[in-house]
């Protein structure tokens, strides 16, 4: 019998084993652990497995809706304010006021209504005397209505309101009639003078408010009866300092708003010795230069500190050892120039960290090493070329996370929300983000280059007596075609990148592919540009002044042209001769085109860009502009000396031709000049412009070339048609045989055909 039992007991064993290893061959192992894989995040039914990418987009993903849940980051201080409000909330009286007064008396500025009294923008000079009978205020803190509590001897034990008045000073024993006060609003009146007894007998005053005011620095002790006081509201003042024991009394003081003054430095000692239960300290758009040790020393309550919008360059070790309850810091908009991980010692608690608008050159690899349960991290403006995936990974915890780049979110792919998704161009999964670009980047790049290789074939066969300008054709030609290769590139890569592009934008952007792509895009344009700049002044010449005799060989004709290519290569290559200068010229988007300027852009590469756009291309489209005006002018002039309608007929024909040739000039360069202007002028430009002005804007010259200087040309379509019958003619003779292709002279004897 014991046999059986162990027989049937190690039989139950195997089975829950088969069970364990069935159940782990069947189910993915990482939603088994109620986890999906590195990059991908589960919908509410744990069932499916989104991209990053696909969460927090706005579109809703899962069925269920659970990918756009969540999204709204109120970590840090909007969850600690609510949690504030609602603790000490208090309830209203939902009761309509009669306009009757019930006070026995009140001063004659301020408007009575049963016992409430309203001071608010009355342009009072001085605090009003006759308050003892207040019982309410009429605006009691804009939560709809005055709040309920009973007066206490004759005592206001509730808000009163002398906002938006002309109040220049407070004296002494200003408010002791009305001892029972729990809000005093006084923002936004002329004070600069507080006497040190102003605020004497208000210990039961809960909040106080002085921003928007002149106070330029507080006496000590000034608020030593304020036993009471949890807000004290001094933003939008013009305090420089502030001196010792200014706080002393304010033992139950939970907010002390600064922002929007002039402190230069830290009070010494720490302010928080005479604020022992401080919880919130906004210290913003101040002018702060450093901050040391000693600080923060007895601030173990703070969970929120704004110190945005000053100017620190220097954060000493150890000045956050005591913060160990703060839950938000914020240092952006200083002028940090080093972040290293002891600077954020002590901050075990921290969920929220902004850094964001500091001029710092690099991250240290663990400088998060210390805030371990950070939720939310804003690196926004930062250019990070060091970033790497061990930056974050030990932010197990981090759920949102913002950075300047859309391709950096690659390196945190364990953070659900990251910011931004694109950067206009490019998307999280495709180097052009939209599908119409997509499609005709395809498009674009076929007809600029069957076009152009079109009109090399033929012209190669058809020999015209004009042969410099023939030559020049197909050097125009050659450069736009480099445009259809450059528009065929980005598509491949784009195909390549399909549905992951963000994992390999950074090494995209760096790789040596991009930086000849650029360089080719670069190299079109500018050849194409000096090209038509040199055939517009040959033509020039020759209407403008018929008998100067002018005319190049072809030998100048051919050194023209190449010292065409030679500067047009010359300007594509000084980037990569001067990389310190010039950094990741080409490599700056994901089409690498050096078309937008990024905000941290060298002087050298902006004004280099700024040159060749607004420098070379504007004075070869004004030449463009200049030279066809007035060879119009010249032709025009000539016609009007005969009265033939032939003359007339070619001059509209000409006046066409010529109107179409600058107008494609126009729609590719002037919306190029505007953007580069405007960026001059440091207005910002959307990163979609970018892509749009690449794919539909640049191309236009490389596409229409062919058409406007070749295939629509009368003289053109003559030869070929005499080109194609004599070739048809030699096939019908030979029988089969070899054919050897013809090429045909022409009979035109005129120095300028415009036709061709």
């Amino acid at each position: 019998m014991i046999i059986i039992s162990k027989a049937v007991m190690v039989m139950k064993l195997l089975l829950v084993l088969l069970q364990v290893a069935a159940k782990s061959f069947l189910t993915d192992p990482h939603l088994d652990r109620g986890l999906c894989p590195l990059g991908r995040f589960p919908c509410e039914n744990m069932t499916v497995c989104l991209p990053q990418p696909l969460h927090c987009n706005g579109v809703f993903d899962c069925n269920d809706g659970a990918d756009e849940e969540n999204c709204v980051n109120n970590i840090g201080w909007p969850k600690l304010l609510n949690e504030m409000l609602a603790g000490n909330s208090r309830k209203s009286r939902k009761k309509e006021m009669t306009a009757n007064c019930s006070l026995a008396r009140h001063p004659e500025p301020c408007a009575c209504s049963e016992t409430a009294l309203r001071s608010q923008a009355r342009g009072l000079l001085a605090v009003p005397q006759g308050l003892s009978d207040v019982c309410r205020a009429w605006d009691a803190f804009e939560e709809g209505g005055p709040p309920e509590h009973p007066c206490e001897g004759g005592q206001a034990d509730v808000p009163q309101d002398l906002k938006k008045n002309k109040i220049a000073s407070l004296l002494e024993n200003q408010f002791v009639p009305s001892a029972g006060l729990e809000y005093l609003f006084l923002q936004e009146n002329r004070i600069q003078s507080i006497s040190s007894s102003a605020f004497a007998g208000l210990n039961k005053l809960q909040r106080l408010y002085l921003s928007s005011n002149h106070i330029v620095y507080l006496k000590p002790h000034i608020f030593r009866d304020l036993h009471n006081l949890k807000w004290l509201i001094l933003d939008n003042n013009n305090i420089t300092k502030i001196f010792p024991s200014v706080f002393a009394g304010l033992k139950s003081l939970l907010f002390l708003d600064l922002h929007n003054n002039s402190l230069r430095a830290m009070p010494s000692p720490s302010l928080c010795m005479d604020l022992p239960k401080l919880n919130w300290l906004d210290l913003e758009g101040n002018q702060l230069q450093t901050l040391q040790s000693s600080d923060f020393q007895g601030c173990a309550q703070i969970t929120v500190l704004a110190l945005n919008r000053n100017k620190i360059e220097w954060i000493q070790e150890g000045t956050f050892l005591n913060l160990n309850r703060l839950v938000e810091l914020d240092l952006s908009s200083n002028r940090l120039k080093e972040l290293i991980s002891s600077s954020l010692r002590g901050l075990h608690e921290l969920q929220q960290l902004i850094i964001s608008d500091n001029p710092l050159h690099q991250l240290c690899p663990d400088v998060f090493d210390n805030v371990p349960h950070l939720r939310s991290l804003d690196l926004e403006s930062l250019e990070i070329p060091n970033i790497q995936t061990s930056m974050f990974e030990k932010l197990v915890n981090l759920s949102h996370i913002y950075f300047k780049k859309f391709q950096y979110c690659s390196f945190a792919p364990h953070v659900r929300s990251c910011k931004p998704n694109t950067d206009g161009i490019s998307s999280f999964e495709n180097l052009l983000a939209n599908i119409i670009l997509r499609v005709f980047v395809w498009v674009v790049a076929f007809l600029s280059c069957t076009g152009n290789l079109f009109v090399i074939f033929t012209r190669s066969f058809i020999v015209t007596e004009n042969s410099k300008h023939t030559m020049a054709i197909k050097c125009l030609c050659c450069a736009d075609c480099l445009m259809g290769i450059y528009l065929f590139s980005l598509g491949s890569f784009d195909l390549k990148f399909s549905r992951e592009y963000n994992k390999h934008a950074q090494s995209w952007m760096a790789s040596k592919s991009c930086q000849l792509v650029g360089s080719l895009a670069m190299l079109s344009s500018e050849v194409s540009v000096l090209v038509l700049t040199y055939m517009t002044l040959e033509k020039y010449l020759c209407v403008v002044f018929p008998f100067s005799h002018y005319g190049a060989s072809k030998r100048q004709t051919f050194s023209a042209l190449a010292i065409i290519w030679l500067l047009g290569l010359s300007l594509t290559v000084v980037p990569f001769l001067c990389k310190e200068s010039f950094g990741n010229y080409y490599g700056r988007n994901g089409v690498c085109f050096p078309l937008l300027s990024g905000e941290n852009e060298s002087r050298g590469a902006r004004a280099y860009s700024a040159g060749i756009f607004l420098g070379l291309n504007l004075v070869a489209f004004v030449i463009i502009v200049f030279a066809y005006s007035s060879m119009f002018y010249s032709i025009h002039a000539t016609a009007a000396k005969t009265v033939k309608r032939s003359i007339f007929a070619m001059e509209v024909t000409l006046a066409k031709r010529f109107f179409f040739i600058v107008s494609t000039n126009a729609l590719c360069w002037i919306p190029i000049f505007l953007l580069k202007l405007l960026l001059l002028l440091d207005i910002e430009i959307p990163g979609t412009m970018a892509s749009w002005v690449v794919i539909f804007i640049l191309p236009i010259n490389s596409t229409l070339n062919p058409i406007l200087y070749t295939l629509t040309t009368s003289s053109f379509q003559e030869k070929l048609q005499q080109w194609l019958q004599t070739n048809r003619s030699s096939l019908q003779k030979s029988r089969g045989k070899s054919v050897v292709l013809p090429s045909l002279q022409s009979t035109s004897t005129s120095h300028l055909d415009f036709k061709n």
